[in-house]
């Protein structure tokens, strides 16, 4: 009997298997010794984590937290583990992580960490500016109270500009919707946005933004005198920065 050569397209689908293999074995992928016991679970689990096989990492910490309930390290698992869902993106189940670890371990070497991460896990999951902004409150929220609970904790200072950033972020969707109805021409509406700028978020550099939108709405509602006087505040108040030389644009022109 003849046997029919095989041709390339019957060879592709073993090739695509082989190709899939090596994915498998290769990509990311490190040699896993022997585990004989709890300890050296969580030491490869580690080691893994840290040379970016973050998939073998999370079945392992999960086998260790799951048969070692009791142990003395179980809460040192799951801050790692929660550290490996951070590193691909599981931003949902990090926090279940974090939370579980703060509420069942609160008096854990890894608590301050756990909490400063915590409020980067709820703020991964934020969504676009223009949608609700949920999670950037409660990230926040999240931020001041490690702040309060750890006082003096190595990231703390980071934490703080954690919080800037997200207020930042906030005041901006603020500002967002302020310019929205100054397009419509609903300058009431417009105004009550840029008040809430700069009685929410006056420290940060979006305050000034919102200022020059309230003198905009002076001016296009006809109040000539009044928008004047405000871009001289601005002036002074913001006086040399960017906020102030557009104020000062604004008001010469208007003055000519």
């Amino acid at each position: 009997m003849t046997r029919t050569p095989r041709t390339a397209s019957a060879a592709l689908p073993l090739a695509c298997l082989a190709l899939a293999t090596l994915a498998a074995w290769g990509c990311g992928a490190s040699t896993i010794p022997p585990i004989t016991t709890p300890a050296e679970r969580l030491s490869v689990a580690k080691r893994l984590a840290d040379e970016g096989d973050c998939v073998v990492a999370i079945d392992l910490l999960k086998t260790h937290i799951a048969t070692g309930a009791g142990s003395a390290d179980v809460d040192e698992a799951i801050y790692f583990l929660a550290e490996c869902y951070m590193k691909t993106k599981d931003y949902a189940s990090a926090a279940v992580e974090l939370e579980r670890l703060l509420r069942d371990y609160p008096e854990s070497d890894s608590a301050g960490a756990a909490s400063f991460r915590l409020g980067d896990a709820l703020y991964g999951q934020t969504r676009p500016i223009d949608f609700d902004q949920e999670y950037t409150v409660r990230a926040i929220r999240q931020w001041d109270g490690y702040l309060r609970a750890f006082p003096g904790h190595w990231r703390g200072e980071e934490a703080r500009e954690r919080v800037m950033q997200a207020r930042m972020r906030l005041a901006q969707k603020a500002l967002d919707t302020a310019e929205l109805y100054v397009k419509l021409k609903l300058y009431e509406p417009a105004r009550v946005y840029y008040r809430l700028v700069i009685d929410e978020y006056g420290d940060t550099p979006k305050a000034g933004e919102a200022f020059l939108g309230l003198a905009l709405c002076d001016v296009r509602e006809g109040q000539r005198d009044r928008a004047l006087e405000r871009y001289r505040e601005i002036e002074d108040r913001f006086a040399g920065t960017p906020v102030a030389r557009r104020a000062a644009e604004a008001r010469q022109e208007l003055e000519h």
